[in-house]
């Protein structure tokens, strides 16, 4: 999809979602055909004239200032992620300058060494939520993506097309929502990425809750926060989990898992540590014998 055409729908869906009431504009005369705020009334309060907030929805506004952006952004209360999409959206030259020259994300070897190390499940996302690394027991947690095809590792694809992952998210729909807004973000940052474009056009074709998520135009950027999972194994289990951008590629994320000491949820997470050894144990003796 064009940039200006991006930039149109995602202003327009956030203006729907504004109560003119919250942001103090009276009723009017009569029911609104549609929900959220005018065009005008965004101009308005943003301070800007509606002929260039029209122009600049329909993503005909080139070189729109930082101050014209952000009075935008506070007039349609979005959140520090829809901000940061906003301004992706509105000045995308910069982001298709660095789309073009973006080699493919490798993990370094340091890294790799502290995933192993680390006692919880973690892993390494990329861009286009791609799985880059895993430790034995995020294999263990979520799904052997080392064992799986290149193009299928990948936390969406697995999120919407394979249903062990339905299974295994108690709340599947919240963590399958994360996963499209992670998407948006990346596509704000890179328009031109043709192994997103393919693998959203893929997701939308294969899951209608997928292309319907998408058409929301939500945007998130994971920092932290909590899962809870019904694994096959052993159970009922809630993880906290902190996301760490990597310092020397910030479009590399480290996720780690940690569960709250002495709860059932650890008694679980120590049981899928012995059971991860025993199952390497024997794999290590079929290979021996």
């Amino acid at each position: 999809m064009p940039a200006n055409d991006e930039l149109r729908q995602f202003l327009r869906t956030r203006r729907g979602r504004v109560d003119p009431a919250d942001v103090g504009l009276p009723p009017g005369d009569g029911p609104r055909r549609v929900p959220g705020l005018r065009r005008e009334e965004l101009a308005r309060l943003a301070g800007v004239s509606v002929d260039y907030y029209v122009r600049l929805e329909q993503g005909r506004a080139t070189g729109a200032s930082e101050d014209v952006l952000d009075a935008v952004a506070r007039a349609l209360q979005l959140d520090d992620d829809e901000r940061t999409h906003l301004f992706d959206l509105a000045r995308p030259t910069r982001t298709r300058r660095k789309a073009r020259t973006a080699r493919p994300q490798r993990v370094r070897p340091g890294v790799l060494v502290l995933l192993e190390n680390l006692p919880t499940p973690a892993f390494v996302l990329g861009r286009r939520l791609d799985v880059l690394a895993t430790n034995r027991m995020a294999r263990a947690l979520l799904c052997d993506f080392d064992a799986r095809p290149v193009k299928d590792r990948n936390h969406a694809r697995w999120v919407f097309l394979d249903p062990a992952a339905r299974e295994l998210y108690v709340d599947w729909e919240a963590i399958a929502r994360d996963n499209v807004a992670n998407l948006r973000m990346d596509a704000g940052r890179h328009p031109d990425d043709p192994e997103l474009s393919a693998l959203v056009g893929e997701l939308s074709v294969k899951s209608p809750e997928f292309a319907g998520w998408w058409a929301d135009h939500d945007v998130l950027r994971r920092t932290h926060g909590t899962k809870r999972y019904h694994h096959p194994i052993v159970g009922e289990m809630t993880v906290g989990y902190e996301a760490l951008p990597l310092p020397d590629d910030p479009e590399q994320t480290l996720f780690v898992y940690t569960v709250e000491p002495r709860s059932t949820s650890a008694q679980a997470m120590e049981l899928l540590a012995s059971w991860t050894l025993e199952t390497s144990a024997e794999a290590q003796d079929r290979q021996e014998t």
